[in-house]
């Protein structure tokens, strides 16, 4: 026991691991999965990388072969748009620094991110805690000490040491908390307090006020001295410090709090925002960008005047024009300054395309580097050659610093561009407040004051106070208060919604008009705005199939081009050499090798690479940011793609095309039974069931007895509702639930059975003419009939209706108008099914599917290749929505970790299934457009560039309008991208207008 060994124990059910798989998983082709049961049990690790100095999809694709190739890497995905890659690898083979080697050894700069940069939920796991027990004496102690916490509920395990006085508990700490703990230990008699767990949370925090050794030196002394932090590593180049420590010994806000007292507020350290971060990285990029811009435009444009101005300017041509030894002052100027744009200002293309072709890899960089040198070479060689022999050749100085001026004014606009696809995740990032009201209070549980704190400080069990047009910061539950809450921004959901005490509310939600007093049940990477933005980055993070040709394309593009440039130079020197076109084509002052190399040189320049690989992903980025705002959630680029061909429909019927919210209508009794005694019967048999028709019997039944009873104190109706439930139902045995069925059990040693025909049929139980006729009546009417047997005979039946939503018939049609065949699968009798479907206008009904029927439904749709979609609630409907080529969740609300779904639509309305398909179609259509421009720009005018119009029309690309071009390419697909953020879903007042194309 004096060498206890704390270690996490993976535990939670499965419906908790369904929960871990938050927002679903990519795929190993589509980008980092959400860890696995698999994975955690063959002791993976995952790491997020920043990876920049990617250009094009060729980059990316250098990125995920050399990680695939370093030992102990399982899986790789980057993302070019995000510059990040997603690494899942073995740490007993691999370590984060060799994935940072092996990124580097490719040709990029790599830096692994804190895992807080990463908003990734947290899987329910067991705890080991060692907790601190003192006062035992003897072997009865360690006795009582051990049953009481083996009682405790949510504790698995209990081990406690005499000689060491340390106890060792494993927990669950979603059933029972340290403190809990502790108190227990406390209540028997003995001092107890947490050593430390296992459990361990890492965050990254700035810090004001680090300037010197000594500052480095005290915070040092400081963190050492800090109990509950494990590890910490301090960069004092850029003020920062990344703390792992144990979230059941010290709080985040502590460990702040203790840096700023023991330093004697000489230090103040805050929590780095991951997204503020990495907003401040694209930043730093563009303005990167931006100063080497400034500068070759500053050393470029000498060179262009001195070109094209200063020749017609008498006297400043003649002081070029005068001799410094060998050379002229205007041809050393140019040199001069285009060494420096070539060497320094174009540095990074030359260390780029080394690396890429050090390991077998070509990219946009390559093409530069290759026609600027080129260009340069040639200059520098026409330079001396005219310096030692008089004959001065053409010389094309500015051409060299002309193309990698306007190839960064390209990357320039690309990078501000990019940027501006990810501003649906900066809007939601900036949703939440960046300060909270902490309400202070004593032990005795009173109210002691105020105080202000950092929003990302927030702890699980603080209570918060949110003023009126104040926004919540966390997610939690009203503990004092009224006030009406604006949920658009989160949920898509336009009417205010009224939050009164035990209402439950999200974080980043606009307050409306009233103080509210909340709990906060959830903080950090397990809210509900930080699983949406996880849900949109790990969609953006995946390739659509579409993209697999623009990759492949992008793996030969550059060997392609450069063969064709050298096909080029060979062909017109060739046919220059030959007499084949007359030397009137060719000017006074050049010769065939330039005429030639200039040709050459525009080819290398204008082919553009990185428009290809920039079509898809900038669209699939801004769609499903577009998707959010929407109320639409879209788990990626593949679901996307489906998602446009669906050719048939499947709703489930209710929760989906219903309201979801059933009522009884009808009680017949046919047995001579009162309808009290019957409906008592009814209620406790189906007391033990979730489904909701059994909900809304219950609801009945209470009302029935107890209506105008009740207190009006809603608190009072809830404990008198709970006392009167406890006394009225009857006593139940052998309760079973018959899926698709209904239910079955004992009471008062007799079998009773509630569902429909079918469960009353099999135990051959007659219905009477009577309740037959009755029946078909409500079923024709859309009313779901609901049987009962007692003892073996019938006694009657219940008449349950769930209202049609009201857009219902509208969607229907508009999904007809889009080509789009509608299907409805119920486990419903057959004349309910068919009422509500004409009702709604769907004419192919399945009823009486069982739940696990309703996949085989859709395989039997998908036979003859057909695309198929599901629509359900996402609770029973999973088999269902993983069956479908698109799962559509819909209703979900603030549970958006539905795994089986495709789309995730967060409100409970059917436009919004319009609304996904209908983004689906014009985000490809976009893309397809993306692609047109940019194979057609390559297409055209590569052979522009080659001159296979000069014979004709005497047109010539130089080299530096080529460059010109080929920067603006990239652009132009970028911006084409954006116009999706200008998507408006279609109104309910339109859909029916929409027609297939």
């Amino acid at each position: 026991m004096a060498h206890l060994q704390l270690t996490a124990v993976a535990g939670g059910s499965d419906d908790d691991m369904e929960e871990v798989a938050l927002l679903g998983s990519y795929g190993e082709a589509e980008g980092p999965s959400s860890r696995t049961e698999e994975e955690e049990e063959a002791g993976m690790r995952r790491a997020q990388v920043r990876v920049t100095g990617m250009t094009c999809s060729a980059c990316t694709g250098a990125v995920e072969a050399a990680l695939s190739a370093r030992c102990g890497v399982r899986s790789a995905a980057v993302s070019l748009l995000q510059n990040r890659a997603h690494v899942v690898f073995d740490p007993a083979l691999a370590k984060e620094e060799d994935i940072v080697e092996a990124i580097e050894d490719a040709g990029f700069e790599a830096e692994i991110l804190p895992d807080s940069a990463v908003s990734q939920p947290k899987s329910q796991k067991v705890l080991s805690g060692q907790f601190r027990i003192g006062g035992m004496t003897c072997a009865a102690c360690v006795n009582s000490v051990e049953g009481i916490l083996k009682k405790l509920p949510g504790v698995n395990r209990a081990v406690v040491a005499l000689a060491t006085s340390l106890g060792e508990v494993e927990y669950d700490p979603t059933a029972i908390s340290k403190d809990k703990i502790v108190q227990a230990i406390e209540d028997a008699g003995f001092e107890a307090a947490l050593v430390q767990s296992s459990e361990q949370d890492k965050a990254l925090l700035g810090l004001i006020g680090l300037h010197t050794e000594r500052d480095v030196n005290l915070l040092y002394d400081i963190l050492r001295k800090t109990e509950g932090l494990r590890q910490f590593d301090v960069n004092s180049v850029r003020a920062e410090v990344e703390i792992t420590f144990d979230p059941e010994v010290v709080g985040l806000r502590s460990v702040v709090d203790i840096i700023d007292m023991e330093s004697s507020g000489r230090l103040k350290a805050h929590v780095q925002n991951p997204y503020v971060r990495s907003s401040s990285n694209d930043a730093q990029e563009a303005s990167k960008m931006l100063h080497l811009l400034r500068s070759s435009l500053f050393l470029s444009i000498p060179v262009f005047f001195m070109r094209m101005v200063c020749p017609h300017i008498s006297f400043i041509n003649s002081f070029l024009l005068m001799h410094c030894g060998p050379f002229r002052i205007g041809d050393l100027l140019k040199w001069m300054l285009v060494s420096v744009v070539q060497f320094v200002v174009g540095k990074r293309f030359y260390i780029a395309a080394y690396r890429a072709l050090r390991h077998g890899s070509t990219n946009m960089d390559v093409l530069v580097v290759l026609g600027t040198t080129a260009t340069y070479v040639y200059s520098v060689c026409a330079l001396l050659y005219g310096a030692f022999t008089g004959f001065h050749p053409p010389m094309y100085f500015e051409t060299s610093a002309m193309i990698i001026t306007f190839v960064l004014l390209g990357k320039y606009l690309e990078v501000l561009a990019k940027g501006r696809t990810s501003d649906a995740i900066k809007k939601l990032v900036e949703l939440v407040p960046a300060t909270a009201i902490l309400l202070l209070k004593y032990k005795d549980g009173k109210y002691a004051g105020e105080k202000e704190i950092d929003a990302l400080l927030i702890q699980p069990g603080d209570v918060l106070k949110v003023l009126p047009g104040s926004k919540i910061p966390a997610d939690g539950i009203v503990t004092w208060g009224t006030s009406h809450v604006d949920e658009s921004m989160v949920t898509g959901e336009s009417a205010s919604i009224c939050k009164e005490v035990s209402s439950s509310v999200i974080g980043g939600t606009m307050n409306l008009n009233g103080i509210l007093h909340i709990q906060a049940a959830e903080v950090g990477s397990g809210t509900v705005l930080s699983q949406i933005i996880s849900l949109v980055e790990t969609a953006q993070m995946s390739k659509a199939p579409i993209q697999k040709f623009a990759d492949y394309v992008a793996g030969i593009f550059v060997p392609i081009v450069i063969t064709l440039s050298l096909l080029t130079f060979c062909t017109w020197f060739v046919c220059g050499t030959l007499g084949a076109y007359p030397n009137s084509w060719v000017s006074e002052t050049s010769n065939c090798f330039v005429f030639s190399l200039m040709f050459s040189i525009s080819v290398v320049v204008i082919a553009c690479p990185c428009a290809l690989g920039l079509a898809t992903p900038t669209a699939v980025m801004v769609a499903t940011g577009v998707g959010a705002n929407h109320g639409v959630l879209v788990k990626g680029g593949d679901a996307l793609e489906r998602a446009q061909n669906v050719n048939y429909i499947i709703f489930d019927k209710t929760g989906t095309l219903t309201q979801g919210k059933a009522t009884v209508t009808t009680t017949k009794v046919f047995s001579g039974m009162d309808v009290g005694d019957f409906l008592t019967l009814v209620a406790s048999a189906e007391a033990s069931s979730e489904h909701p028709l059994a909900k809304a019997i219950l609801d009945y039944a209470f009302h029935f007895h107890f209506f105008g009873k009740l207190p009006s104190s809603k608190d009072d109706v809830k404990k008198r509702k709970e006392d009167a439930f406890s006394q009225w139902l009857l006593e139940v045995a052998d309760f079973s639930a018959l899926p698709g069925k209904g239910v079955q059990c004992l009471i008062n040693g007799k079998m009773i059975l509630v569902g429909n025909r079918a469960l009353i049929s099999e135990n051959g139980v007659n219905i009477p003419e009577e309740a037959e006729s009755f029946l078909v009546d409500m079923e024709l009417n859309a009313k779901t009939g609901i049987l009962v047997a007692y003892d073996g005979d019938f006694i009657g039946l219940m008449g349950v209706t769930d209202p049609l939503k009201r857009e219902a018939a509208v969607v229907i049609e508009g999904l007809k108008k889009m080509g789009i065949y509608p299907v409805m699968v119920t486990g419903d009798n057959w004349r309910t099914a068919l009422a509500v479907a004409k009702e709604i206008g769907i004419e192919d009904v399945r009823a009486e599917v069982m739940p696990a029927g309703k996949a085989d439904v859709i395989r039997s749709f998908q036979k003859d290749g057909s695309v198929v979609a599901m629509v359900g609630d996402g609770i029973n409907d999973s088999p269902a929505l993983a069956a479908a080529d698109v799962g559509m969740a819909i209703g979900a609300g603030t549970d958006i970790a539905i795994e089986a779904a495709d789309y995730v639509l967060v409100r409970n309305n059917l436009e919004d299934v319009i609304t996904a398909i209908d983004l689906s179609r014009k985000t490809f259509s976009r893309i397809r457009w993306n692609y047109f421009f940019a194979m057609a720009y390559n297409i055209v005018a590569i052979p522009v560039a080659a001159g296979a119009l000069f014979p004709f029309t005497g047109l010539q690309m130089p080299p530096w309008l080529a460059g010109a071009c080929m920067a603006f390419s990239s652009v132009s697909v970028v911006c084409s991208s954006l116009l999706l953020r200008r998507y408006r879903k279609p109104r309910l007042t339109t859909v029916l207008q929409i027609t297939v194309e």
